[in-house]
């Protein structure tokens, strides 16, 4: 392997290889295939940015495809939303197109099934399809509809069409194979009647596509090269493929899918079913929320389209779903923002200063550089009095070697002025302090080229001029949940974990006036707290600012910049920095699959058993023996372990008492799944 293909990540390294095997360049076609039902999210910025990264870095076109098939949850603002996401995030489609630019391809597609008798119409109930699909371990029982004639079935499915039918009551199914060990192939469905109208095509049909079927027949319409699809659709691919060589003309180009592991974020939620319920409940004020995962959240909550590009490309491409720390986010639009925001004064919890020795009606105007990493960033001016606002914290009466802030009887700078001595306080008659009196060293001014202004003192304050200062209200947030992964519960929902503190907001800040001409693109720097943006609800009358992040780097112990990190066991990061989160071992992911095991079904039960299959693979005798002792009631921990068992045996792992004792217990057991499991691993 090349030092140039040693880089490239395994998606690239697919295409390296299919151009070096006579892929002609000009084929090179992606596309970024969103359902429009919802915002899109961090996660789903991943695809985004690998799809159209591979555009501009093969010079090849990038279609923006929208899965349009679902009525009932698909509307015109997913639409503008997903669109105006992209083009923020600054990537520019090749081609805009729908599913529903499809409807009648696919329909005569579909005829052509039931004319070759590869589909037939059913309309049994949705529990009764699902019963005789049958189980991972056992053939799925033909449909009694599955032999009907063709002339019957044409007849069906034209009165499927005219609206004839109640929705629910009838769909179309491939005819493919129930005993196939993949329960995807064992007749799907293609067609079901729902009654809705449509987005852009209205009242026109009354029955819509799968997304199985809809997927790759449009792919080939479109001509795409290669369809990058997430992880959970690598057991679609054969379906995918059954589909193509029904209607593929060998002339032309067939697209390939390959899958890449989808990017999960700790503290957060990314299913879109959760994300609008999180809406619809009015736990947040709107999918734009900036305590959302969604790019508009973010775009909202000061986050730039670098910063995200940047957290995708650290974050990497794999073919392992992963866990991906919040602070890699943090650390990325920290980076960013440190280069570009420009710096400000602004006070959150203020406690007056006087300086009594400040001549009385003085305004001094100080410069301000705006921003020291930027050499062209150029200065602004801010006014200086003898009356300013302080935080309340940065002031003790009295305090320990460790406080480097103000105190009675010592010294710290004001930020780009002064040197001042705390010398007392006043306070109301509950003590409470209402100002802190000091004098100030009016020789020491920063910059004024004396020596006295390049006097050391151990801490630097941040302030405001009282005459002079703006309020704004200033929107604090903080992680919407309190558990690392709020959705992976059993016994609760992922709703109880949500933080009840996760917006403070201060009602009245006091800011330079300097950000009275903030605008809506502008990143601040509010000096010794963190970043903030301007939001969308400011009006002239009344300024309000998001705080993006703080100025802390969690990572900062670190010698390199963070990367992704793989799933863990359940434990808390570290949210003091050190050392990133250890990888989750394989047969800690098992028994996360399995605990969930008993309550899936179909498809979604395949997909399950094949993961448990493919960690077993990295599981060793010794880790998995402590599993045999599994109480009864574990039921879907035990099906884990006997999957897990039957792969080492397949490897040549001996028998021993052990062994013999957990497959006779599985074998007794009331779950049939188990019994399955047991009589494939004691056959």
């Amino acid at each position: 392997m090349t030092e140039e293909n040693s880089s490239l990540n395994f998606i690239e390294q697919i295409i390296a290889d299919d151009l070096a095997a006579g892929l002609s360049p000009d084929k090179l076609r992606f596309r970024f295939p969103p359902e429009p039902n919802g915002y899109l999210h961090i996660g789903h910025a991943a695809s985004i940015c690998l799809n159209f990264g591979l555009g501009e870095k093969h010079n090849a076109p990038v279609n923006l495809r929208f899965d349009d098939t679902n009525p009932a949850k698909e509307e015109q603002e997913y639409v503008d939303a997903i669109k105006r996401d992209i083009q923020w995030l600054g990537f520019q489609w090749d081609i805009e197109c729908y599913s529903s630019d499809y409807f009648q391809q696919l329909y005569d597609w579909a005829v052509q099934l039931i004319r070759e008798g590869k589909a037939y119409v059913d309309n049994q109930s949705a529990e009764a399809m699902a019963e005789q699909k049958g189980t991972p371990s056992a053939p799925g029982v033909a449909s009694p509809f599955r032999n009907v004639s063709v002339e019957e079935n044409l007849d069906l499915f034209q009165r499927m069409k005219d609206g004839e039918f109640e929705q629910g009551s009838y769909v179309l199914r491939a005819r493919i194979d129930m005993a196939s060990p993949n329960m995807l192939m064992r007749d799907p469905i293609l067609y079901r009647i729902v009654k809705k109208a449509h987005h852009r095509t209205g009242t026109d049909w009354c029955i819509y596509p799968m997304y199985d079927w809809t997927h790759g027949e449009s792919d080939y319409v479109e001509q795409i090269s290669h369809s990058i699809c997430t992880l959970e659709f690598k057991m679609h691919r054969e379906l995918y493929d059954w589909f193509l060589d029904q209607i593929i003309d060998p002339v032309k180009l067939r697209p390939i899918q390959r899958e890449f592991a989808r990017r999960n974020l700790t503290y957060t939620v990314m299913s879109k079913r959760k994300l609008l319920e999180l809406v619809q409940s009015k736990t947040v004020s709107g999918w734009d929320d900036p305590r959302m995962p969604t790019i508009s959240g973010l775009r909202r909550r000061g986050y730039t389209p670098g910063s995200i590009r940047n957290f995708s490309e650290l974050s990497g491409i794999s073919k392992r779903d992963s866990v991906t720390d919040v602070s890699l986010l943090e650390y990325c639009i920290r980076e960013d923002l440190n280069k570009t925001a420009t710096r400000v004064m602004g006070v959150l919890d203020p406690v007056k200063l006087v300086i009594t020795n400040y001549p009385d009606g003085k305004t001094e105007m100080l410069v301000s550089e705006n921003n020291p990493e930027d050499p062209h960033s150029g200065t602004h001016e801010m006014p200086f009095s003898g009356e300013l606002y302080i935080e309340r914290e940065d002031f003790k009466e009295e305090a320990g070697s460790n406080f480097f802030r103000l105190t009675l009887g010592n010294e710290v700078r004001l930020k780009s002025a002064y040197i001042i001595k705390g010398e007392s306080v006043v306070k109301d008659e509950v003590g409470n302090i209402l100002e802190v009196h000091c004098t100030a060293d009016l020789d020491s001014r920063s910059g004024s080229g004396t020596e006295a202004s390049t006097r050391k003192v151990k801490g630097t304050l941040h302030w405001v001029s009282i005459p002079h200062a703006i309020t704004a209200e200033v929107r604090e947030y903080d992680r919407l949940f309190l558990d690392e992964a709020p959705d992976t519960h059993e016994d609760k929902n992922f709703m109880e974990f949500v933080n009840p503190n996760s917006l403070k907001i201060v009602s009245k800040a006091y800011l330079e006036p300097f950000l009275s001409q903030a605008e809506m693109s502008d990143k601040f720097q509010f000096q010794r707290l963190g970043y903030f943006t301007l939001d969308k609800d400011s009006t002239s009358d009344k300024l309000v600012f998001n705080k993006t992040v703080g100025l802390r780097d969690s990572w900062a112990k670190q010698k390199h910049a963070p990367t992704a990190q793989p799933n863990h066991p359940g434990k808390q990061s570290n949210q003091g920095g050190g050392q990133p989160q250890e990888q989750r071992s394989a047969i800690n992911e098992i028994q996360k699959i399995a605990k969930k095991y008993t309550n899936l079904s179909g498809d979604k039960l395949a997909a399950a058993r094949a993961d448990i299959v493919k960690f077993a693979q990295e599981v060793s005798y010794e880790e998995l023996e402590p599993l045999f002792q599994t109480a009864a009631k574990k039921v879907g921990t035990r099906i884990g372990a006997m999957i897990t068992l039957g792969v080492m045996l397949d490897k040549g792992q001996e028998r021993n008492s052990q062994i013999e004792a957990f497959i006779a217990a599985g074998l007794s057991d009331e779950n049939e799944l188990l019994v399955e499991e047991a009589k494939a691993v004691g056959s």
